[in-house]
């Protein structure tokens, strides 16, 4: 099954159910990550507008929660987006987060330490101003911690007490590749790459490069199987 984003062709964000690979959606290639580890570093300029991008992680929430997420219109889908805010706190964070991203951006000064601040209150969810993180991304709950030159691409799954960041010394943080998913207490430090649909275990440290559609587990975390996600 396949639905496509309401809207215009920009927000387009394209989501379908797999047995095996689970909720997979898609954005239109390069649009937000046009830079790896090697290009220039993540920005707030590079943030998606905050009403695509909420709707993006409503319908992934939505999916993984097993509601409807084929949204009928751009209301339906922001109607829905509120319903979501309203019965789940790390929903509400990470929509905090999308508005700071956004104010940052435009340059408006009150609201995003505002809701930043809100984002912690509400769920202990706290996303650093340097951090990227494009539209369809998935927080089952807060607890979460993400800051420095970060970047977090669709459809990735970050579990509670989760903290993506840095090392002493360097300011250049992980890129998290597409439909990555991340355990409970995990952590991704320094400048390194998880590969699209690679599997982060619960309480792994993850150092090293995860290379995609493999499972890392472990402190320090180690690579011990492939994931087929065929």
């Amino acid at each position: 099954m396949e639905t496509r984003g309401a809207g215009s062709p920009s927000d387009a964000l394209r989501c379908r159910v797999s047995a095996r690979r689970g909720i997979v959606c898609k954005v239109p290639p390069g649009r937000w990550f046009r830079n790896g580890r090697d290009g220039p570093a993540p920005n707030r300029e590079r943030c998606p507008p905050f009403v695509s991008a909420v709707v993006a992680d409503a319908r992934i929430t939505a999916a993984y929660r097993g509601e409807r997420y084929e949204f009928r219109s751009r209301g339906d889908a922001l109607l829905q987006a509120l319903r979501l805010a309203a019965v789940s706190d790390a929903f509400l964070a990470l929509a905090l987060y999308r508005l700071k991203a956004r104010a940052r951006a435009l340059g408006i000064p009150v609201i995003a330490p505002l809701a930043h601040r809100l984002a912690m209150v509400v769920a202990q969810v706290s996303i650093g101003d340097p951090v990227v993180v494009a539209p369809g991304v998935y927080l089952p709950h807060g607890q979460v911690v993400i800051d420095g030159l970060v970047e977090v691409q669709t459809g990735v799954t970050i579990a509670p007490f989760v903290t993506i960041g840095l090392i002493s010394g360097n300011f250049q943080g992980p890129v998290v590749e597409h439909h990555v998913s991340i355990g409970t207490g995990a952590k991704i430090l320094g400048p390194v790459r998880v590969g699209a649909h690679a599997r982060v275990g619960a309480n792994a440290v993850v150092l090293d490069d995860v290379p995609s559609q493999t499972a890392a587990v472990g402190v320090p975390a180690r690579i011990v199987r492939a994931v087929n996600n065929s």
